[in-house]
């Protein structure tokens, strides 16, 4: 199960997840450092395929660092939102300031070296999870796992 946790999005929305994840399932991208977005990046071409086949799900990107470093929030955020020109993706990238061990635990991430990759309901469900960057195959099982949610 996905735990709940509060963050703000680069617009300043807070969202509690996975509750508010607006979509029957969403395909959520965890990453701990900045370097990691090249491993993100690398799954947009397969999560854009996955939203024309099934325009139901969502797409967020999570940043995910510790709620010790809460007085840089503001410096950090606005440095991401230069970075982020699209509004959309502002919109769907949501800063978490968290206890990153008992977040960690909860999803048995037990390396925050790769990032991790799940698709969740907005009831916390799990449906499908991987690590790392895209490689051929990585995204197997992700069509089964929509499969029923398709209506």
């Amino acid at each position: 199960m996905f735990p709940t946790v509060t963050g703000s999005n680069l617009n300043g929305k807070t969202f509690q997840l996975p509750r508010d994840f607006q979509a029957p399932a969403s395909l959520v991208f965890i990453a701990y450092q900045r370097e990691q977005q090249t491993d993100v990046d690398s799954w947009k071409s397969v999560a854009a395929d996955l939203r024309r086949r099934f325009p139901f799900v969502g797409e967020y990107e999570l940043p995910t660092l510790s709620r010790n470093i809460t007085l840089f929030r503001g410096f950090i955020d606005g440095g991401m939102r230069r970075g982020i020109p699209d509004p959309a993706t502002r919109a769907a990238t949501i800063t978490l300031y968290i206890d990153k061990n008992a977040f960690n635990r909860a999803l048995d991430i037990g390396d925050e070296r790769a990032i991790v990759i799940v698709l969740v309901k907005p009831d916390g469900t799990i449906l499908w999870r991987t690590t790392g960057s895209y490689a051929t195959g990585k995204e197997s099982g992700l069509d089964a796992a929509l499969a029923p949610l398709k209506t």
